[in-house]
């Protein structure tokens, strides 16, 4: 039999050290270790004390100046030895068996991209650092070529990639300041099998401030626009995830 797959995970933060260390703590839980965690810090490495005496297999913190996701996961995924990239934004977190999932994907050699089913949180952040729950949707649907020209359905926290496919794509295109995610998604899936894998095991956790989703500036309708564009449909209309969730959500 072959050897089980690497996961390289990639976090990529910025001046939000009490939910970084909510989302390391979730990977240092994980019933399959990653092979190393590559931290993405675009606060220019501010946070890194969060990450003290978390049992991560191997952790690199890499303080980075980009000023947006794409270039962010881009600089903490180079170098990244992993066969698999889980992604994981610094404000969700994974039950313990999301790893052991898209491990057990990516033993077929055919699969170059698989994803975990969300579960989707409106809360609020209390004084006190706890988390206050408001609402929830789960989000578990397969993959709908249809559905993709109008929602992005599918948060990075939950997918793997094979590290070659990332690499041949070039990765996350840095031109996009919004929705280089649903971008890279679109590219991945011609050129390699996709596999979802049942079960909630992210959660994607969304609050009134610092929601990027919610930005509907200049900026991010003109990359909705080149993103109709460049993959042949009509600009999608602008869509909080929340409501993406609301619409799609299997309860």
């Amino acid at each position: 039999m072959s050897p089980a797959p690497t996961v390289s995970v990639i976090v990529v933060t910025r001046d939000r050290p009490r939910l970084l260390a909510d989302a390391l703590a979730s990977v240092a839980a994980q019933t399959v270790p990653p092979l190393e965690v590559r931290v993405g810090d675009d606060g220019g490495g501010t946070s890194a004390p969060v990450a003290d005496g978390l049992p991560l297999l191997q952790l690199t913190w890499l303080a980075l100046a980009c000023g947006q996701p794409g270039a962010a996961r881009n600089a903490a995924a180079s170098g990244a030895r992993g066969d698999v990239l889980a992604f994981l934004d610094d404000d969700d977190v994974w039950k313990p068996d999301h790893l052991a999932g898209l491990v057990m994907a990516f033993a077929d050699a055919d699969v170059g991209f698989a994803w975990r089913d969300s579960v989707v949180i409106k809360e609020a952040l209390l004084a006190d650092g706890s988390r206050e729950v408001h609402a929830r949707r789960t989000l578990a649907r397969d993959w709908d070529d249809a559905l993709m020209r109008s929602d992005d359905y599918l948060p990075p926290s939950a997918w793997g990639v094979r590290r070659s496919c990332f690499e041949q794509l070039g990765g996350f295109d840095s031109s996009f300041h919004y929705s280089e995610d649903w971008d890279l998604l679109l590219r991945i899936s011609r050129i390699t099998r996709l596999r979802r894998v049942p079960g909630a095991t992210v959660e994607v956790r969304l609050r009134e401030s610092g929601n990027t989703s919610a930005e509907f500036t200049p900026e991010r309708l003109d990359c909705l626009r080149r993103l109709g564009e460049r993959h042949g449909f009509a600009t999608p209309p602008p869509k909080t995830f929340w409501e993406v969730a609301l619409a799609l959500s299997a309860s």
